[in-house]
Formats: structure tokens, C-alpha cells, sequence
């Protein structure tokens, strides 16, 4: 009796050896299992799965697989939102940039992109050859500060865009969200009508004072026994008053450009007809005026006078600035915009004269009205689209319209 419960105990023992022995190692591995999991999480490495068939341990790794596939789907929720989020934003009008302290940008809009002409968005610095200007406003904008804005030049001429910033917390880390919007043409609009304001002012007091004179001056002409030398002088006067109410006549074009009446036109007869207009002047010159059509067919909406005005003004320019080559051409591009571009290779626009080219009154030339340019430009505007310079250096001028 007593040998058979010495050996049911040594029985019980073993097993409960055997027992704690198991349990030590299945919790070893059940703590290798999760450590493992957590730093699969951590490194974002979800391509593993535990072994389902072992009997030992199933249920344990089916409860981390389910742990795992929770995981997952939480991931995959989490880019399809990103990718939602970002096709929200690469459709706003505005640009969208999210820049680290160090200046390096870890998120920017295709608006952003095209905004600022580049193609990638990696630090602020890459705006330096842009623009100093622009690259300063990234760099000093934040949250404290209302409103910046910068100007620079691309294809598309001179951008003035309106900055504001917001600060946020993304992990561990301080980011600065900028957004900035294009407001060149609410610059330009603003301008134009502070010029028509003046113009109108101006022209209203000139003609108040000089129409009287001239009258008058006409008046005493037709007096017999008027003195010889005081005939030459009310004769000078007369002169001078109608050439200075022709004058004033001129600029008041600027306030009452006619409404452009809009049909069908092909850029291409539009431009040729432009250069058979210009053709005496060109020869005259030794200067050859050519069209290149860079997308097939190209058919602008437009008023064919007022368009036709513009393109001879911008060749008679390039002409009196000695070119010898005159390029107009003309496509679509992705934003299904029609660009006309006026290209010549004479005397570069000076930097300081680019920047005043289109103020009214403004001229280079001796026998300038300074009208040309900022009419062109008015034209454009009530044809909802956009005239500027886009380059004048040695390797030519280049003037572009941009039918939105």
C-alpha cells in the first residue's frame, strides 16, 4: 500500500514538474510572440502570420493574428482617408504646403506645385532661384502673422501670391501648414481701375482747362487786324491746345474700351493676318514675322479686332526694338488654356522698364503715348484672360496671352 502511494506521488510530482515546466515555456513563447508583434507594429511590417496547426499555442496565435488583422485594417482606413484628403487638396485652388522646423516639406498639393513652377517640393530653399522674395515669406510666415505676400516671375509672367500660416502637432513633431493663393489678377484689376480713376480725373481737368483756349485762341484768329508775330502766337497756342486734347483723347481709351463682341477664330488666320498687316513695316526693317501652331487647330473665342490690335502693337514693338525675328505661336495646354506667345529677338526690355511697361503714360520711346501696352492689356482683361511679360533677356522677349 504504501509503495503504491510512494508511486502515485512521484506520478503527481513529475506531472506537476512536467506541467510548470510547459507553462514556463509556452509563456516564454507567448511573450516572444507579442515582443515580436510590437516590434513588427512599430517598424509599420505587417507581412507575418502565426502558425494556426499546432495544437499547443493555436488559440493564442489566432487571437495575435486577429490583433494583426485589426491592425491592418486600421492602417488601410487610415491611407485610403490620406489619399481621400489628398485628391480633396490636389483640387482646391490653393496651394497647400506642410514644412518642418528644418525647412524640409513633407506634404505639398499639385497646386502648390504649380503655383510655384516646380516640379518636386522637398525644402524651402529649392525657392531661392525662384525667388528671394518667396523664399523669405516661407521662411518668416507663421501663425502670429496675418497675411504676407511675394511676387516672382514664371512662364506665365509675374505671380504675386498671398501666403497665411497655421501651426499643428504631427507625433512628436512642430510642423508650419501654409496655404497661398494666386492673387495677380486681383493685384492687376486693382491697379487698372486706380490708373482709370486717375485718367478719368485727370483727362476731366485737362479738357475743362485746354478746351476754352483753344477755342478762344481760334476766335481771335479770325479778328482782322490782328498783329503778324501776335497771330504767330495764338496760332502756336491753337496748335498746341489741339494736340494736347488729342492727346488727352488718347488716354481716355484706356476707360472706354468697347465690350469685345466674342466669336470662333483660328489663331492661325488670326496670325497671319496679323503678319500681312505688319509685312511693310517688317520689310522696311529686314525683320521676318513667322506663326508656329504647337497644338492642332487651335480656335480661340474671342473679339478679332481687339485681339488683332494687340498682336500688331506687340510685333510693331519687337520691330522698333531692331528684331530680326518674330515668332507668334499659339497652343493648348493642360488646363485646356489657349497661350499665344510673341517672341522676337531684339533689344532686351531693361529690369527697370519690365516692371513699368504697363503702367499708363509710361513709354521708352521719344514719340510713345505709353497707351500701347496697358490698352493691350485692358483688352485682355475684359476678355477674361491675362497679357504679360514672361522674359526679356539675350535669348529674346517674349510677351504671353493667356485665354482662361
Amino acid at each position: 500500500m504504501s509503495v503504491t502511494l510512494t508511486l502515485i506521488a512521484a506520478i503527481a510530482t513529475t506531472a506537476a514538474i512536467t506541467a510548470a515546466a510547459t507553462s514556463l515555456l509556452t509563456s516564454r513563447k507567448m511573450r516572444r510572440k507579442v515582443d515580436y508583434m510590437l516590434d513588427a507594429f512599430e517598424d509599420k511590417e505587417l507581412n507575418f502570420r502565426f502558425n494556426e496547426k499546432p495544437l499547443i499555442g493555436r488559440e493564442f496565435n489566432k487571437t495575435l493574428n486577429r490583433i494583426r488583422n485589426i491592425f491592418d485594417k486600421e492602417r488601410m482606413e487610415i491611407i485610403q482617408q490620406e489619399r481621400y484628403f489628398g485628391m480633396l487638396l490636389d483640387h482646391v485652388k490653393t496651394g497647400v504646403a506642410v514644412v518642418e522646423e528644418n525647412g524640409q516639406i513633407t506634404y505639398s498639393n499639385s497646386t502648390a506645385l504649380s503655383l510655384l513652377g516646380i516640379a518636386t517640393f522637398g525644402h524651402i530653399r529649392q525657392l531661392k532661384p525662384v525667388s528671394e522674395q518667396l523664399y523669405e515669406a516661407f521662411l518668416l510666415i507663421d501663425e502670429n502673422t496675418q497675411e504676407k505676400r511675394a511676387g516672382y516671375y514664371n512662364e506665365r509672367g509675374k505671380i504675386t501670391i498671398s501666403l497665411t500660416a497655421s501651426k499643428a502637432i504631427i507625433g512628436k513633431s512642430s510642423v508650419k501648414i501654409i496655404a497661398f493663393n494666386d492673387i495677380s489678377s486681383e493685384v492687376a484689376e486693382n491697379e487698372q481701375e486706380s490708373w482709370n480713376k486717375l485718367i478719368r480725373v485727370l483727362t476731366h481737368e485737362i479738357m475743362n482747362t485746354i478746351t476754352p483756349i483753344a477755342s478762344l485762341s481760334d476766335t481771335l484768329l479770325m479778328f482782322e487786324g490782328v498783329d503778324g508775330q501776335i497771330k504767330d502766337g495764338l496760332d502756336t497756342i491753337s496748335q498746341s491746345s489741339k494736340g494736347l486734347i488729342r492727346f488727352v483723347e488718347n488716354y481716355r481709351n484706356l476707360t472706354r474700351v468697347a465690350a469685345p463682341v466674342k466669336k470662333p477664330l483660328y489663331v492661325r488666320e488670326l496670325a497671319e493676318r496679323v503678319i500681312n498687316l505688319t509685312r511693310e513695316q517688317a520689310l522696311i526693317s529686314g525683320t521676318v514675322c513667322t506663326y508656329t501652331e504647337k497644338s492642332d487647330d487651335v480656335i480661340l473665342y474671342a473679339d478679332e479686332g481687339q485681339i488683332t490690335q494687340i498682336l500688331i502693337n506687340l510685333v510693331k514693338n519687337a520691330v522698333q526694338a531692331e528684331a530680326r525675328k518674330i515668332e507668334i505661336s499659339a497652343q493648348i495646354n493642360l488646363s485646356e488654356q489657349i497661350i499665344i506667345n510673341v517672341w522676337n529677338d531684339g533689344r532686351p526690355i531693361s529690369k527697370e522698364s519690365q516692371e513699368e511697361i504697363f503702367i499708363p503714360f509710361y513709354t521708352t520711346k521719344q514719340d510713345g503715348t505709353g497707351i500701347g501696352l496697358s490698352l493691350s492689356r485692358q483688352i485682355m482683361r475684359m476678355h477674361n484672360g491675362t497679357l504679360t511679360l514672361s522674359r526679356s533677356d539675350e535669348s529674346g522677349t517674349v510677351f504671353t496671352l493667356i485665354f482662361k
